[in-house]
């Protein structure tokens, strides 16, 4: 027997006017009341509405209280519970799964029949199960709103049940005026209330109807119910596609239809709501038909064209909705409800554009957002640094990636061929900051590197020595100093960058270098100056403090350090870190976590370099006959590392070749053998947890994938040029008036190398070894081929005036080998020749006066790949540990084959 309701209705509604929808007179069950949606909502829907929610359910946690700004909301394990307490409720909230929604209602109406009014928050509900619960409302005299719904509101009343709406501030975003809002969106009726607001519009009653298969309280019944409204004059009705339920309805207000939806016209199943499908005669164009028909215009609503009547418009966009209202309501002689109070002109919550220069027209300014958004834009803006998502990363990298036709190598989007012409210490920048930086960082990477150079006295020293008198190739003699510099040699200066980066990012520091930013020394309390400071000034801190002044460097970091007292050595390591990682931070290029690595990473370079060295040139107040005063506060990191490498002081011609070979060195992508080394490292420790990773361990990774075959082979093609210039009397390799005719010399050398060839062929002897660095497995099959990294930096030099014996040599050897009919075409000369032709200049005069040994010369080549080749691992390993997995290099054992 169908329960009695409005007359006008072939079926029960109970609610024949918007003001009943919600009143201060109703009280609130919440079933799931303890669920992540509603133990949000549910408090401050509770807090607008003066404490409308008598309690809720949550099976199993009789007892427990939902705490809220106007007190809280007891909680029982079921509906009767709370009855047999003495509670009383007319309306019920639906927080459940689809798959108990059903049962829920069922239980409100078995056990309560005072209940007149469910909200139906949950979605995708079986279509059986909306059936009977439509059954069971209209059997039981109870209005049904949803599925799919997050409730209703009313701004007259302050009174909001089942949802979100009006966000986290109702009270601001909910206020009173005299239109109606039927929305299938949730999220769109608070949007469009705010939007009406900005218009001078208020709000009456808001119902956000849902959009599942199933709308309990639809379009007819909101219609009637808007008609016996004193205080709605007009309404906002917002649909998408899917159901005829607004087909058929006759308003009697003026309604501003907000249809859209056309993009699903094409699409057979629900894209978003349940019920938003589309493929029949209900879909956007079809609703759109409707609308027009009923408000008697024949197009769309726009500023540009705006078309209405006194009965409504039809817009498809709803920052047309105000304008569109405007315009119906004036037609009606009917005025805004206060004066508007904004504008929908653009208003950007949030920009990422640091470091960007924008058009003026683009450069909009931020504006704050409405709630709930402002305070997560807030909390966004407040995290520092970018965040990756974490992949498989077996072969793949974001550092570093190799152009296959090319055989260029790019870091970071910049190629090794620019990157040979920045410093030693502007790669580092690159590799861990993620662009090159400038002169004030370039300062900074020197003095904290720099600081790490010496190793007297040192367990790494020692460490290095030991490896080297055993008799170990230069990366095991890296390798035995780097595997003492473990997490705990560095732990305090990594903490002292973690507080440095909130300290920053409380104090609104914009740029690390405008030293007129004024950090408070309130800014840290006692456990956080015993962390930065010492008791006594610290000696290590205070020559690190004396060379930031020598260099005339800058930072807000390092002045506010100083500020607060005597700083501690590893505070003021972290202050330089925290100052190269401010701008890529802020810009969001690098990680938290790689920021607060980059002291790590300054004792590893220091370490990695003074290990190179004998133990000998380690002294107290000197490394390699540099003072250090002058290693801290005048030395650039390329001049330290050369000098390391020569043994010498270097030239201007020197120097640059240095840093040409560590940039050319830097990285061959992600599939090298050194590469694959330091990504095992990481992905065996373990990326998912990136404080676990060990980076001195992974350096090891890519020491132990360095060798004679891969690193110290750049000694055959020095081997090579030697005994070519052995006994001709060459002193300055870097003289063009040499003397020698290189021409004649490349001939002879490749007349004899192809009559050895000839003879071994025709005695099925073995063949020659191939000649080092030329050929190359993609420059190859042209008549002239060329490696185009070798042709770059031999244009590089010329444009320099620099001139190379043996690069030359080279060139004339490849035609050489051509014309004596060695090679079928002109081989290309590659770009390991350039390689062994700039390390052999460089120690060509100590070699021929007997100052350096073959075998130091061949260490010399070896190192030389180490010290580009540590910052490019280092690129890699900081790229693997921000976004691997755990043990993502590891190969399927169905890859793998056996070998008999």
């Amino acid at each position: 027997m169908r329960m009695p309701g409005l007359p006008d209705f072939p079926y029960y509604v109970g609610v024949g006017s918007l003001a009943h929808v919600a009143t201060r007179e109703d009280r609130v069950c919440v079933l799931n009341i303890l669920g992540g949606e509603s133990s949000e909502v549910t408090p401050v829907g509770h807090a607008y509405s003066g404490g409308n929610v008598v309690f809720g359910t949550a099976p199993g946690k009789r007892g427990q209280v939902l705490e809220t700004p106007a007190g809280p909301i007891p909680v029982y394990n079921n509906v009767l519970e709370g009855l047999n307490e003495g509670h009383r409720f007319n309306c019920g909230v639906v927080y459940l799964p689809p798959s108990a929604a059903r049962d829920g209602v069922a239980e409100l109406i078995r056990v309560n029949p005072e209940l007149r009014k469910i909200f139906i928050v949950t979605e995708k509900m079986a279509v059986h199960d909306s059936r009977e619960i439509r059954a069971l409302g209209q059997q039981n005299g109870i209005d049904i709103f949803g599925g799919n719904s997050l409730g209703v509101a009313d701004a007259w009343n302050r009174v909001r049940i089942g949802g979100a709406l009006g966000g986290d501030h109702p009270e601001e975003a909910l206020r009173r005026g005299s239109i109606a809002i039927f929305s299938n969106s949730g999220n769109f009726t608070t949007t469009i209330a705010t939007y009406l607001r900005m218009a001078g519009w208020g709000t009456t009653t808001l119902i956000s109807s849902g959009k599942d298969v199933y709308i309990h309280f639809a379009a007819a019944e909101f219609a009637y119910a808007l008609d016996h409204d004193p205080r709605s004059k007009a309404a906002v009705l917002y649909a998408e596609p899917g159901g005829f339920y607004e087909r058929d309805v006759d308003f009697g207000k003026p309604v501003v239809a907000c249809v859209v939806g056309r993009w699903k016209k094409k699409l057979t199943r629900a894209v978003g709501h349940a019920g938003a499908m589309s493929g029949g005669d209900d879909d956007a164009i079809a609703k759109e038909r409707w609308f027009l028909d009923k408000f008697g215009v024949d197009d769309i609503f726009t500023p540009e064209r705006p078309v209405f009547s006194a009965r409504g418009a039809v817009v498809t966009n709803i920052a047309h909705i105000p304008a569109a209202l405007t315009a119906v309501m004036d037609q009606n002689g009917v005025a805004p409800d206060f004066k508007p109070e904004g504008s929908l002109a653009l208003k950007p919550w949030f920009a990422s554009n640091v470091g960007c220069r924008l058009p003026a027209e683009l450069d909009l300014p931020v504006v704050t957002a409405m709630a709930p958004y402002d305070e997560q834009i807030a909390r966004i803006n407040r995290q520092i640094g970018a965040t990756l998502p974490r992949q498989n990363m077996k072969d793949a990298s974001g550092a570093s990636q190799m152009d296959a036709q090319t055989q260029v190598t790019a870091l970071h989007g910049t190629s090794m061929l620019d990157a040979a012409q920045h410093p030693l210490e502007a790669n580092i920048g690159l590799a861990l900051l993620h662009e090159p930086g400038g002169e004030n960082d370039r300062k900074l990477v020197s003095l904290a590197v720099g600081a790490e150079i010496n190793l007297h006295g040192t367990a790494p020293l020692i460490a290095a020595q030991a490896a080297r008198t055993a008799g170990n190739a230069p990366n095991s003699i890296a390798a035995a100093a780097l595997a003492i510099v473990g997490p705990n040699r560095v732990e305090r200066a990594r903490r002292a960058a973690k507080l440095l980066i909130d300290i920053g990012t409380a104090a609104g520091v914009l740029d690390a270098l405008d030293e007129t930013v004024d950090i408070p020394v309130s800014a840290v309390d006692a456990d956080e100056r015993q962390l930065l400071l010492t008791t006594a000034p610290d000696v290590r801190a205070e020559a690190l403090l004396a060379g930031f002044e020598a260099r005339g460097a800058r930072s807000v970091f390092v002045r506010w350090l100083r500020k607060l007292g005597n700083p501690d050595a590893n505070a003021v390591l972290a202050a330089i870190t925290t100052t190269l990682a401010w701008g890529p931070l802020r810009r969001k290029r690098i990680s938290r976590y790689t920021a607060e690595s980059l002291p790590w990473w300054m004792c590893l370079f220091g370490t990695q370099i003074g290990a190179s060295v004998e133990a000998e040139k380690h002294v107290s107040d000197a490394f390699c006959g540099i003072a250090m005063t002058d290693l801290l506060g005048k030395r650039s990191l390329t001049e330290i590392a050369c000098i390391a490498l020569l043994g010498q002081e270097p030239s201007a011609a020197d120097l640059f070749a240095f840093q040409t070979l560590v940039g050319l060195l830097l990285s061959n992508g992600p599939g090298s053998i050194t590469g694959q080394g330091a990504k095992g490292a990481v992905s065996a420790d373990g990326p998912d947890t990136p404080a676990r990773v060990q980076l001195n361990k992974a350096m090891l990774g890519f020491l132990s994938h360095s060798g004679y075959a891969h690193g110290g082979n750049g000694y055959e093609g020095v081997a090579f040029l030697i005994e070519r210039f052995a006994d001709i009397g060459l002193t300055d390799p870097g003289n063009a008036a040499h003397g020698i005719d290189l021409a004649a010399h490349a001939t002879a050398f490749a007349r004899r190398y192809g009559e050895d060839r000839a003879t071994r062929k025709n005695v099925g002897a073995e063949q020659a070894q191939a000649l080092p660095c030329i050929n190359h497995p993609v420059f190859k099959g042209k008549p002239v081929n060329v490696d185009p990294r070798e042709a770059f930096v031999h244009e590089l030099f010329r444009q320099r005036g620099e001139y190379n014996v043996f690069h030359e040599y080279y060139r004339a050897l490849v035609q050489a080998l051509y014309e004596e009919n060695v090679t079928r075409n002109v081989f290309c000369v590659n770009v390991d020749a350039v390689i062994a032709a700039l390390l052999l200049k460089m120690l060509w005069r100590r070699y021929r006066n007997g100052s350096l040994s073959s075998a130091a010369l061949e260490a010399a080549a070896f190192t030389v790949f180490l010290y580009g080749r540590m910052i490019g691992s280092a690129a890699e390993i900081d790229d693997h540990a921000n976004r691997g997995k755990n043990m993502d290099t590891r190969t399927p054992q169905s890859a793998c084959r056996f070998v008999a």
